[in-house]
């Protein structure tokens, strides 16, 4: 189970493998400074999982942005040809 801990800032430099043991039970820690959050500490596998998700969901937000507009009847299409055609220029491919 994920649990929330919270340790100040000193704590990185004073007890730092206890920190690092707590994040390999999967667990996350807050850092503060002076009373206030200011980062979060996480495992390596966490953090994958994590980026994963904002990739997968920012492929989602894009897929749906490109379904929108196609089904916008005001939306111009290209053939295949014209499309490559301007790559090849534009890269010079």
């Amino acid at each position: 189970m994920l649990n929330t801990h919270v340790r100040p800032v000193r704590d990185l430099r004073n007890n730092y493998p206890e920190l690092a043991n707590i994040v390999k039970e999967n667990d996350h820690i807050i850092i503060t400074n002076n009373g206030k959050s200011e980062s979060v500490l996480i495992s390596m596998d966490s953090f994958k999982k994590y980026e994963e998700f904002l990739h997968y969901r920012y492929i989602d937000e894009k897929l749906a942005e490109a379904e929108t507009q196609a089904n916008n009847p005001n939306t111009k299409w290209h053939s295949h040809e014209e499309v490559w055609g301007e790559l090849r220029s534009k890269y010079g491919l």
